[in-house]
């Protein structure tokens, strides 16, 4: 299964498509397998973000935890040139990005490697004939289960209900993940350390945000 979306919309403005040819070299993951601690040595914590959009959450974070090695994935090229511009801007020495389909870079990474992992409003597919081609599905938990060390956190953030239903019965399935929330304000509220960006601003789901917080058991 591959990414459905679209790969490019709009031409990449110039500055970008600079970072393009002169960042994105720099920082792209490496094309056969790796450790991706060996890309950062000195990295307390290697953390996924899956479909990173604009790359304003994967940013904000990793100038949050400038310990965390990021490594970001996205098969939309307008979204790479985007994080590239705020990568650049940011000076931000620890994201490595993959700029193609995740399921490919997840393939080529060691068991355990990961301690946090972020799937944030992925395309929803809302027909019930398009729902195979959404992202959560049992193949890519069993393989997230790999790649997660013990005690390590994902979460899923949607505005679309029945995708929030869908993730959950489904990560539910799995013996690998718990799911601790104990009250509605748990997955009604963002969490302490969310960043909203500006597509989640724009509601164009059919409810408000949900937030679903797996633990790695």
């Amino acid at each position: 299964m591959r990414s459905f979306g679209r790969i490019k919309s709009r031409p990449i403005k110039p500055r970008q498509a600079a970072l393009m040819d002169s960042l994105l070299p720099d920082i792209r993951c490496p094309l056969e397998d790796f450790d991706p601690r060996a890309l950062l040595p000195q990295a307390k914590a290697v953390w996924l973000e899956i479909g990173f959009g604009g790359g304003e959450h994967m940013a904000a974070q990793a100038g949050r935890a400038p310990e965390a090695l990021i490594l970001g994935a996205e098969p939309f090229q307008n979204g790479v040139a985007s994080a590239l511009r705020h990568i650049d801007e940011q000076g931000l020495g620890n994201v490595r990005l993959h700029d193609g389909d995740v399921r490919d870079l997840m393939a080529r990474l060691p068991d355990g490697c990961l301690d946090r992992v972020f799937i944030l409003f992925p395309d929803p597919w809302p027909k019930a004939r398009h729902n195979k081609r959404r992202l959560v599905q049992a193949e890519l938990i069993a393989e997230l289960a790999r790649l997660m060390a013990p005690g390590a956190r994902l979460r899923f953030a949607t505005d679309w209900a029945d995708y929030a239903d869908w993730t959950l019965e489904r990560f539910l399935a799995s013996p690998a993940f718990a799911w601790p929330a104990e009250r509605a304000q748990d997955w009604r509220q963002p969490p302490a350390d969310h960043i909203t960006t500006r597509y989640e601003e724009k509601r164009l789901g059919d409810c408000a945000p949900v937030f679903l917080d797996f633990l790695r058991v």
